[in-house]
């Protein structure tokens, strides 16, 4: 008998809510989710080696130090690890505690961004620390999902209520994604969107509230792009590229013959040659672009299968999550990296309109990797507490 089963006196591993919601505080946790692990870090030593190659022509050129990029995200990588391996030994019911002081603290960063934030490009997104700078939207959209998961877990049966099921959630979703549209910050905005709709379904809000928030933001997102002068001529060039190939849509452009260039094996790592000051953003969004240059399209297929057994693995944990908080956090963050992934690889392919969105443990980024590495980590923390036993039947079955 393992330490889970003697807990509940008898009891099978999963016998009821009460069991699953109410975890004792003496129980053992078990090891982390190694498969898990073993994929985070598989695909982080790949995202490493790739802006060594993707920024040492750019670093050379800016500083005469051609592994400037490459030193300074090794060092936010390994560090990461460490804050990984830190944040799944806190209990989840810690993260259960952090998640309103999480959300509120973002919103208060969002709105000192537009106050003191440095502007690039002409929006305004960066708190400078110094050392580095970050993105405020990177830790509300972690506040999201903490908080959305602690809600839902209080309101449980009413969330098929709209005033419990919806209206709280819509609230939150307004001011946060208010506070990102005047920076402007379009990608974050359509990102937290998407993620507190994944929360509220996934939580048990009724299906078809969603067919008129739906509405309202397909209406909000109509305007945005007809009245912001810069959204509209992003889409104008996601059209057609090639009709503007050295303004709106030169980035684009170079983008797609750094992937065609690519061919089916590549050009060879650290080969590539848009990353010669030619493809901008090279080592940040664009650094897929890159790997399918040198890698080819099989290097490119093989990436993005490792991020797809990743997102399943992680849908695996929340679907044996302990408790409810557990089950939703991994939802949250496991869908949270699945849209960063899916919409970054949209972006440089030309699938949907260009905007900055990062592809995570690949683009150059030092907090943003800590807090990649963080939420993964959050992860393997629910993963500590599905019972032993009941992990190797299903890893059993599996085989």
């Amino acid at each position: 008998m393992s330490e889970y089963d003697g807990a509940y006196a008898g009891k099978p591993a999963y016998s009821g809510r009460e069991l699953r919601e109410a975890a004792p505080q003496s129980v053992k946790r078990g090891p982390l989710d190694f498969t898990f692990l073993v994929l985070t870090l598989i695909i982080l030593t790949i995202g490493v080696v790739m802006v060594l190659s993707a920024s040492f022509a750019r670093a050379y050129f800016t500083s005469g130090k051609p592994m400037r990029y490459f030193v300074r995200q090794l060092l936010f990588a390994v560090s990461g690890v460490a804050l990984m391996i830190a944040a799944s030994r806190l209990p989840v019911r810690t993260y259960r505690k952090l998640a309103m002081p999480t959300l509120f603290a973002s919103m208060l960063l969002l709105a000192a961004v537009l106050v003191l934030g440095t502007v690039r490009g002409g929006s305004r997104r960066w708190i400078n620390l110094g050392f580095t700078t970050f993105q405020p939207s990177e830790i509300a959209k972690l506040g999201i999902v903490l908080s959305f998961a602690s809600m839902i877990c209080g309101y449980k049966d009413r969330m098929k209520t709209f005033r419990y099921g919806i209206l709280p959630f819509a609230g939150i979703l307004v001011v946060v994604v208010g506070m990102l549209v005047l920076e402007p910050h379009l990608s974050a905005s359509v990102i937290i969107l998407a993620l507190g709709a994944i929360m509220m379904f996934a939580g048990g809000a009724r299906a078809d509230w969603f067919v008129g928030g739906g509405a309202a933001v397909l209406a909000a997102g109509y305007v945005a792009i007809t009245k912001m002068g810069y959204a509209a001529a992003r889409v104008a060039a996601w059209k057609d590229p090639f009709s503007d190939p050295t303004d709106d849509g030169f980035q684009i452009v170079q983008s797609l013959y750094s992937i065609g260039s690519g061919g089916l094996l590549g050009l060879g790592l650290g080969q590539g040659r848009q990353k010669y000051l030619y493809l901008p953003e090279e080592h940040n969004d664009f650094i897929f672009s890159v790997v399918c240059e040198e890698l080819g399209f099989v290097g490119a297929v093989l990436i993005i299968l490792l991020f797809a057994l990743l997102i399943i693995r992680g849908y695996w944990i929340a679907l044996h999550a302990r408790d409810r908080f557990g089950s939703l956090v991994a939802t949250g963050l496991t869908s949270l990296l699945a849209l960063q992934v899916f919409l970054n690889i949209a972006v440089v392919t030309n699938l949907v309109p260009c905007t900055g969105i990062s592809l995570p443990f690949f683009s150059y980024g030092g907090t943003a990797l800590w807090l990649q590495l963080v939420e993964m980590g959050i992860i393997l923390s629910v993963s500590r507490d599905i019972p032993l036993k009941r992990r190797k039947q299903e890893e059993s079955a599996e085989e």
